[in-house]
């Protein structure tokens, strides 16, 4: 195979022996698997060396997310194209046979937009949108900005696989409390106050941002399928909005006192 259709997969790991042995299976057919591990202290990296994976190290630092560590990660890889999964999903047979397909083809874009399927409660979601990730790229020129909640930056056009379409998809693992969300997105939101820091937000984005929030993840993403499971959600999502909002406003009025 011509080294411009081979894939490298590209993993981010700190800690993440629960589910990483079934992410390494589901990949163990591609070009080259690659770990960029922000020095765990589990058997993260004795499951990665028992699956043949190459490994890169990246210090973790202070770092709450992988973020600051993904465009090293991406850079480090073999080969010209790239997919970064997360240590908690599953790539689908049907979506590595779609990637090989399209990378053949003479219209592949630079990207590709990929729909993941996640757990909510127990059950994997019903809505009607699919969490898209920007996750599979040309390696050159692609860089990832340092925070939580980013899409990296492609050189080229880039396309979104249809939701639902025939199994092509990451299958999300992770299936969290509310408590464990609850927890990840305060401390998710501390570092995007710093992505979002020049928003001059008032009194109004902290009422209606949450509330159009809900409403458009219950209704027009389809979360009231999901029945109660969805409300939940939708509820999480604005009061994550409303989380960041105060902290940015919190941050400029603590300032303003200096």
């Amino acid at each position: 195979m011509n080294k411009e259709n081979k894939i490298s997969v590209v993993i981010n790991t700190y800690n993440a022996e629960q589910h990483l042995n079934r992410v390494l299976d589901a990949v163990k057919d591609f070009d080259e698997v690659l770990i960029c591990d922000m020095e765990s202290t589990d058997s993260t990296l004795e499951i990665a060396r028992r699956h043949g994976c190459r490994i890169v190290t990246f210090p973790k630092g202070d770092a709450v997310s992988a973020e600051p560590a993904r465009t090293f990660a991406i850079q480090s890889a073999s080969f010209h194209w790239v997919l970064v999964v997360d240590a908690d999903e599953l790539v689908t047979p049907e979506l590595r046979q779609y990637l090989y397909r399209r990378i053949a083809e003479d219209d592949c874009p630079e990207g590709l937009y990929i729909p993941r399927r996640n757990m909510l409660i127990g059950r994997y979601e019903r809505g009607f949108a699919q969490d898209h990730q920007l996750r599979f790229f040309i390696r050159e020129g692609t860089t990832w900005p340092p925070y939580v909640h980013t899409f990296p930056t492609v050189q080229g056009r880039t396309e979104k696989i249809p939701a639902n379409k025939d199994g092509i998809c990451l299958m999300h693992l992770i299936d969290e409390t509310v408590g464990q969300i609850t927890a990840k997105n305060n401390r998710y939101s501390d570092g995007e106050v710093v992505k979002r820091a020049g928003r001059h937000y008032g009194v109004w984005a902290l009422m209606l941002k949450p509330s159009w929030k809900f409403f458009s993840e219950l209704v027009l993403r389809g979360g009231f399928r999901d029945g109660t499971r969805g409300v939940i959600k939708a509820g999480l999502k604005a009061v994550y909005q409303f989380t960041l909002i105060a902290k940015i406003i919190e941050k400029r009025l603590r300032e303003n006192q200096e």
